[in-house]
């Protein structure tokens, strides 16, 4: 193996000055005054944000996070000049499927945590060993301890084929993949491009838009006033619905990101500004991440702690920037048609951004070998609903074993 491909085990190792440093930031926050409306229609609200702050300070086990990731077995390797770093849990079963599963913004590894065990050792979770996966979860550039690219080029695409490297040089010759948010992009991506080894992916936000419902979508949301299609079913109607929306009133952080990532000098400077940032991503994960900081009532398991796991990673290794530009960086959708070839697995879980109909799914995945809508679940599914998610990558991939 040669120096560039080598793989480097890993530990997370945090100077304790960071983490004074942290404190004192949030300690030394100026807040604003509260917004003048009674709902979360200006943004991200001041008793959450001040109920965020107070607890990372005084409850928040800073180190939470580093111990979290030193339990499981880390690793960097360079690929195209960049480190990456991945966790890599084996089953102890060794016809286990390898799986390489892919986070998004603004997540991290974190966000498959709790569901590492139960993909690796289904059995002790009741499940059966027949479904077990060797687990992949890569950080992607510019997100966690991955390098942050100093020059343009790493997009989604460039991305989606360093992950067959990896796979190919941890000795994987037949491989699934699984991803939400940019995760599922970058997994339509591999789908796409079809790499050796590849046997098939699984979304849990898939892209399904038909190309000419695509167009009518953007072009209202630049004030066109083209009519909505008139041929739509009810469930097609309801995702036009959603992401017309979305378009208009959701995604003014993707926008920015997309247009002006560097401008952002707030995300390195104030922590209490990262995670404002980090939770205003739709307004019903917000809503359940705002409940379990204000009524301290966590909706499954996305708790006050894991909330700031996966803020604190973000600000302990100032990616608040750097993981912004993948927007910059994308020139690809959302969520329309990225032209998977291979076998497609596909969950809706009912708070995701747009619920896919079932039709523009069989159109958008020719070889679809499973679809389902789950009972409960927001966009952050792994992270929410971990042994629902679990449940459904091993019933999505269970027909490509």
């Amino acid at each position: 193996m040669s120096a560039t491909a080598e793989i480097r085990p890993f530990t997370v190792t945090i100077p304790a000055r960071d983490l004074e440093d942290l404190r004192d930031r949030i300690d030394n926050t100026r807040w604003p005054e509260r917004e003048t409306v009674p709902d979360l229609t200006q943004g991200v609200q001041l008793e959450t944000m001040q109920e965020l702050a107070r607890y990372w300070t005084s409850d928040y086990d800073l180190r939470r996070v580093e111990a979290r990731l030193n339990e499981l077995p880390q690793f960097m390797t360079e690929i195209d000049g960049l480190d990456i770093h991945f966790i890599h849990v084996r089953s102890r079963h060794e016809n286990a499927m390898p799986l390489i599963l892919t986070h998004g913004w603004p997540g991290s590894v974190v966000e498959f945590l709790q569901t590492i065990d139960l993909l690796t050792d289904p059995e002790t979770h009741g499940a059966d060993a027949a479904d077990a996966f060797h687990v992949v979860v890569p950080s992607i550039p510019g997100y966690g301890f991955s390098g942050r690219p100093d020059s343009t080029g790493w997009g989604p695409d460039h991305i989606a084929r360093a992950w067959a490297v990896l796979m190919t040089r941890l000795g994987y010759d037949r491989y699934a993949a699984q991803g939400g948010d940019w995760g599922a992009i970058i997994t339509d991506l591999m789908g796409a491009q079809a790499p050796d080894g590849l046997i098939g992916i699984h979304s849990n936000m898939p892209g399904t838009v038909p190309a000419d419902v695509f167009r009518v979508m953007t072009q209202n949301v630049l004030g066109s006033g083209e009519p909505k299609p008139t041929d739509l079913s009810a469930a097609e109607s309801r995702a036009y619905d959603q992401l017309s929306y979305l378009y208009t009133k959701g995604i003014g952080y993707a926008l920015e990101m997309a247009l002006h990532p560097q401008t952002l000098y707030g995300l390195a400077d104030s922590p209490v500004a990262l995670a404002a940032w980090m939770i205003d991503h739709d307004r019903q994960s917000y809503e359940d991440i705002s409940a379990a900081f204000v009524q301290k009532e966590p909706v499954g398991m996305l708790t006050r702690d894991e909330v700031l796991d996966n803020v604190t990673l973000a600000w302990l290794t100032n990616t608040g920037i750097s993981s912004a530009r993948l927007y910059w960086e994308s020139a690809v959708g959302f969520f329309d048609v990225k032209g998977v070839r291979t076998p497609a697995a596909v969950s809706v879980f009912p708070h995701e951004l747009y619920q896919a109909p079932r039709s523009w799914t069989d159109q958008a995945y020719p070889n679809l070998v499973y679809f389902h809508e789950v009972d409960a679940g927001n966009h952050f599914a792994a992270w929410q609903e971990p042994e629902l998610f679990a449940g459904e990558v091993r019933d999505g991939l269970r027909p490509l074993r």
